[in-house]
C-alpha cells in the first residue's frame, strides 16, 4: 500500500466510530423518552382494542409502510434465511414482548409494566454471559444500581398487580433479552430493514394468536384509542424500534438494554403531565438511582471504547 492509499485509510478509519459518538446517544434519546411514553399509549388503545390485536395492527401498519419505502427506495429484500431469523427474532421481542405487555396491562397499571420490563437487562446480561459477552465489573454495578432504583420507584408507586399479569410480563422480559443477544450472533436484513421484516412476521403471529383467542376488532373504537395505535405505530414501532436495533448492533448489550430503566421514571412523569398522578418521595428517589444506574453504564461503554 502506498503513502497517499495509508493516509487515506487513516483518515477514513476514525469515522464510524464518530457516527457512533452521535447516533448511539441519539437513539438512546429516543429510546428514553418515546418508549417511555408508549406504556401510557398502550394504556389509552386498550379503551377500545384487545391487546394482541392491538399489538398486531400496530406492527402491521408500520411494517408495512416502511418495507414499502425502503422497497420503493431500492433497498434489496430480505434473503430466505434472513426472512427466518427476522420471524424468530420478531416473534420474541414484538411477539411476546410487546403483546404479553398488552395483555398485562389490562390487569396491572402501566406503571407496574415499565417497572416489571425493567428487569429485562438482567436477563439479558444473563443470556450474554451464555455466550461468554458477561458484563465488565462497571457495567454489573450499573444493572445492580438500576435495579434497586426500580424496587425503590416500586416502592412507592402504591400498585398492585395481578398473578398472571406479572407472569405475563416476566416471560415478555425474558423473552425480548433473549431475542436481543441471539440476533446480535445471526444474519438479520440490513439497517431498517430488519426493523420492518421483524415487524411484518411479529404482527402475523400476533393476529394468528388474537384471532385464535377469540378477540374482535371493536366496531366502533374511540378516537383516543385510534390516535393512540397511530402513535404507537409511528413513533413506538418505526422510530424507537429502528433506533433500539441500531444501538443493539453498534453497543454492548448493556448500554442497549438500559432504557429499561429509564422508561419507569418516564412513564411516571407522562402519568404526571397528562393524567395528574401524584409523584411521591420514594418515586423521586428511585429516578434518581436509576438516573445513577445509567450513568455508570454508559461510563462503563466509553472506557471500553477507549481503550
Amino acid at each position: 500500500m502506498n503513502n497517499t492509499a495509508m493516509t487515506s485509510a487513516a483518515a477514513a478509519a476514525p469515522a464510524p466510530v464518530a457516527d457512533m459518538r452521535v447516533f448511539v446517544p441519539l437513539a438512546l434519546f429516543a429510546l428514553y423518552v418515546i418508549w417511555g411514553s408508549t406504556y401510557l399509549g398502550i394504556r389509552v388503545a386498550l379503551e377500545s382494542y384487545p391487546p394482541f390485536l392491538l399489538a398486531g395492527i400496530r406492527f402491521l401498519g408500520a411494517g408495512v409502510a416502511l418495507f414499502a419505502f425502503l422497497r420503493l427506495r431500492g433497498m434489496k429484500a430480505p434473503t430466505l434465511h434472513q426472512w427466518r431469523n427476522a420471524a424468530f427474532t420478531g416473534v420474541l421481542l414484538l411477539g411476546f414482548g410487546n403483546g404479553l405487555v398488552c395483555f398485562a396491562e389490562q390487569r396491572v397499571s402501566s406503571g407496574i409494566a415499565a417497572v416489571a420490563v425493567a428487569s429485562m437487562p438482567l436477563f439479558a446480561a444473563m443470556f450474554a454471559g451464555m455466550y461468554g459477552e458477561w458484563p465488565s465489573r462497571r457495567e454489573t454495578v450499573g444493572l445492580v444500581i438500576g435495579f434497586v432504583g426500580v424496587v425503590v420507584l416500586n416502592l412507592g408507586s402504591g400498585l398492585s398487580g395481578s398473578r398472571i399479569g406479572a407472569i405475563a410480563l416476566l416471560v415478555a422480559a425474558m423473552s425480548w433479552a433473549f431475542g436481543s443477544v441471539w440476533s446480535r450472533r445471526q444474519d438479520m436484513p440490513a439497517g431498517p430493514m430488519n426493523t420492518a421484516a421483524q415487524m411484518l412476521c411479529a404482527s402475523v403471529a400476533l393476529m394468528l394468536v388474537g384471532f385464535g383467542s377469540g378477540e374482535h376488532l371493536p366496531a366502533h373504537p374511540t378516537m383516543r384509542a385510534t390516535a393512540a395505535v397511530v402513535y404507537l405505530a409511528v413513533f413506538g414501532s418505526i422510530i424507537a424500534f429502528s433506533a433500539y436495533l441500531y444501538v443493539l448492533k453498534h453497543a454492548r448489550p448493556a448500554l442497549a438494554t438500559s432504557y429499561a430503566y429509564v422508561n419507569p421514571p418516564v412513564a411516571v412523569l407522562f402519568g404526571v403531565m397528562l393524567l395528574g398522578e401524584h409523584v411521591g418521595t420514594y418515586d423521586l428517589v428511585g429516578m434518581a438511582i436509576i438516573l445513577l444506574g445509567v450513568g455508570a453504564i454508559t461510563l462503563a461503554r466509553q472506557r471500553r471504547v477507549t481503550r
